[in-house]
């Protein structure tokens, strides 16, 4: 925690905020969708794009928060394999500012010991999107803080079938196909984020309560965090008010409360909050 009162300023409301939280139930693993950059533009009477712009600075500030926190894992939900239905100039512009941020964040990440990882089918990215990228998390690859996964062309389902589509190839390769069983250890090992903790805590911006095809087999025992906040508008309290929020919460996975309560329903993994916007 002491990296974390480094840039906060005693008295102030990230200060108290900080204070609060309980270092030793820190979530490992946060995941992030990060909506709302479309109604933050429109209700300024703006492109669309400048809200992808205006989102810029919450990510560069949760990423250097998670990291001076010591979390082992942030995941980012930057683009999804349905984006791609978007207007052609907008997908453009998000590609433009992808390779903008990537190549101006390389030094704090480097600084902050954050270890970038790019997590979907990165082969289907335009080309010159993709080498920035790999150049980034070659980069970084020998830092040994914070992971951050960015979530791009991701599709929660498209994850799983990539998968499974891996452990048939492999087993049809070493001859092994008929008697090929599946079992949840060996899946997970599959998985783009195979090696990491599953998220404890997953973040909503913008009040939808959707997962949005994110991390459908890592969320299942996820604590589900909403707020009414619109993504450009996410500052550090919002941050440490999801995870002071986290704290709060009794996590079961499914069995019994410590007071022997109830039993959580086999369907009901993610319990959910939504908080108004500042």
């Amino acid at each position: 925690m002491k990296d974390l009162f480094a840039v906060l300023r005693p008295g102030d409301s990230d200060w108290a905020m900080a204070e609060a939280i309980d270092p030793e139930r820190l979530p490992s693993h946060i995941a992030i969708i990060m909506d709302g950059n479309g109604r933050w533009a429109r209700r300024r009477n703006l492109p669309r794009v400048a809200g992808h712009k205006a989102g810029v600075e919450p990510v560069r500030m949760t990423v250097e928060t998670c990291a001076r926190l010591k979390l082992k894992a942030l995941t980012l939900y930057a683009f999804s394999v349905e984006n791609w239905k978007r207007p052609r100039p907008e997908v453009q512009t998000l590609w433009r500012l992808l390779r903008i941020y990537i190549r101006r964040e390389v030094p704090s990440l480097m600084e902050n010991g954050v270890r970038l990882k790019a997590i979907g089918r990165l082969d289907e990215l335009p080309p010159l999107v993709r080498r920035d990228l790999e150049d980034a998390v070659h980069m970084t690859s020998r830092n040994r803080g914070l992971v951050v996964n960015l979530a791009i062309n991701y599709g929660g389902r498209t994850e799983l079938v990539d998968a499974v589509n891996s452990l048939i190839e492999e087993a049809r390769g070493n001859g092994t196909l008929a008697g090929l069983r599946l079992d949840e250890e060996t899946l997970g090992t599959r998985l783009y984020t195979a090696g990491q903790p599953d998220p404890d805590l997953l973040i909503r911006t913008s009040g939808e309560m959707r997962i949005s095809n994110f991390l459908l087999w890592q969320v299942a025992y996820a604590e589900l965090f909403v707020t009414e906040t619109l993504w450009p508008d996410f500052r550090r309290r919002d941050l440490l008010g999801a995870i002071l929020e986290y704290q709060k919460r009794e996590r079961r996975f499914g069995g019994l409360s410590a007071h022997g309560a109830r039993m959580v329903p086999s369907g009901s993994m993610i319990e959910a909050v939504v908080v108004p916007g500042a």
